[in-house]
């Protein structure tokens, strides 16, 4: 939602800008799903997909025809438009197939809605389309998307970063190539922290003491800045609390909610306590990623929670940043005291897709094989600053130095959202609704997550398929 907005954000100083300023102003594309490197690890309700080494062959012409390619924007800077500049490389390898880039909306949902009434519609493009992590249930259930493990073998899928894979599946097929990926981190402020001679925190208990310290003294007048709002965000928010709690949303099949819990009301309530104490301002129950980024960025609070955007747009005066290399840090996420460290990140991020009514699925296949190459990974990488999915590129030497970010990508320990159900978005919505009510003080944690419960278990149970 993260493009949930929650979506792209720039690898240099000037790269992003656009999309950044368009965030802080608007609001991010939907905060998406993500997954860490071989260096990471991910925790994940659902088990990898048993992808085959024998494949079928794909209809249609794997170096000749037309495709058109259905994508938000993702970033534009000196460079161009990111989607113009893969699709260019791409022409220069395969010179005999020509894509057609149609612009999608940038609010995901909207543009969720569109693809499932155009596709079950029987239309046949757009061919190829870059799609939110959180997608794969939805759109395999109605078959809206093609079964990518028909296609392409182990082999294939074996060089993504792990978790990956697997937060593309359902029901034991993968119906999306990661392209990129997006994840929580923790924000600070690296000057101020000096100043009062402390470390970046690595538990919740020890970023509440410091933010409480740091504004006794006066330094700064927030604590710390996230996502509170009854949205998407939230929910991606709250899965790094309750991860690191040792909780979770549902059993491993999807079918009963697991949110009546000890670990939950925990999460819940340290939540709270963020705003009870002082904190963190009362109005976070309004914040999405845009109202969170721009207290951070003009100085306001000492820690922020947000996605890989955020380096740049705290230090890019074109998009808001009234903040310098020199005083801001990023590290993975804390988590709760006495729990191995890092705490976990949420996983957001975009997958390519393929339009079961295609007609050159082989050539959509060439088209998607090559975003997953080195070629276009480093594009997206040292160009637009963008988290690599290949172990490769995202491993690199190279790509750790590019920014702060990409150098502690390795470090983290991602959590997705429990988007292994058609009827996520409904499940969703019993999270973030509940635990913004808690948050308000309309409700205590106990009684949020009660009702969560009773929710979640009604989502699970739909008959609907989500869409």
């Amino acid at each position: 939602m993260a493009r949930a907005r929650s979506r792209r954000y720039a690898g240099r100083r000037s790269v992003r800008i656009w999309q950044v300023a368009g965030l802080v102003a608007a609001g991010a594309l939907a905060a998406a799903g993500c997954s860490s490197s071989s260096s990471s690890t991910t925790t994940s309700t659902s088990s990898s997909p048993a992808v085959s080494s024998s494949v079928s062959t794909p209809p249609g012409n794997a170096t000749s025809g037309s495709i058109v390619w259905s994508a938000s924007p993702i970033s534009t800077n000196s460079y161009g438009d990111t989607r113009t500049v893969l699709i260019n490389a791409f022409n220069k390898v395969y010179p005999n197939i020509h894509v057609t880039l149609t612009s999608a909306p940038t609010n995901t949902d909207t543009n969720r809605a569109t693809l499932a009434t155009e596709i079950s519609g029987g239309s046949s493009t757009p061919d190829v389309f870059m799609g939110d992590v959180i997608w794969p249930a939805q759109f395999g259930a109605h078959q809206l998307a093609v079964p990518l493990s028909q296609y392409l073998p182990a082999s294939y899928w074996a060089q993504f970063a792990p978790g990956l894979v697997a937060g593309a599946s359902y029901k034991g097929q993968v119906y999306g190539s990661p392209l990129f990926e997006d994840q929580g981190f923790m924000y600070y402020r690296k000057d101020l922290l000096a100043k009062e001679h402390l470390s970046p925190p690595t538990t919740w208990e020890q970023l509440e003491s410091e933010a409480l310290t740091l504004q006794k003294a006066g330094l700064v007048k927030y604590g710390f800045v996230w996502e509170g709002a009854s949205y998407e965000g939230l929910t991606c928010d709250y899965m790094e609390y309750l991860a690191d709690a040792g909780g979770s949303v549902t059993n491993s099949s999807y079918t009963t909610a697991s949110l009546d819990s000890a670990a939950a009301v925990k999460a819940t309530t340290f939540m709270r306590s963020l705003i009870t104490s002082g904190v963190t301002p009362a109005t976070v129950t309004t914040f999405q990623e845009p109202q969170a980024m721009a207290i951070f960025q003009t100085g306001d609070a000492a820690f922020l929670r947000n996605w890989d955007y955020a380096y740049d747009a705290s230090i890019s005066p074109a998009a808001g940043g009234k903040l310098t290399a020199s005083q801001v840090g990023v590290e993975p996420m804390p988590t709760f005291a006495g729990q191995p460290t890092p705490g976990y990140s949420n996983i957001g991020g975009w997958n390519m897709y393929i339009n079961p009514h295609s007609k050159n699925i082989a050539a959509d296949l060439t088209f998607i094989k090559f975003l997953a190459s080195p070629t276009a990974q480093t594009i997206l990488a040292a160009d637009y600053g963008e988290i690599p999915t290949t172990i490769a590129v995202r491993d690199s030497a190279k790509t750790a130095a590019l920014n702060p970010v990409l150098a502690i990508v390795g470090k983290t320990k991602l959590v997705p959202r429990p988007a292994g159900t058609p009827n996520y978005p409904a499940l969703s919505t019993a999270i973030y609704t509940n635990v913004n009510a808690a948050l308000a003080g309309s409700t205590s944690p106990s009684a949020a997550m009660s009702a969560a419960q009773s929710q979640a278990n009604t989502a699970l149970s739909s008959t609907s398929g989500g869409l």
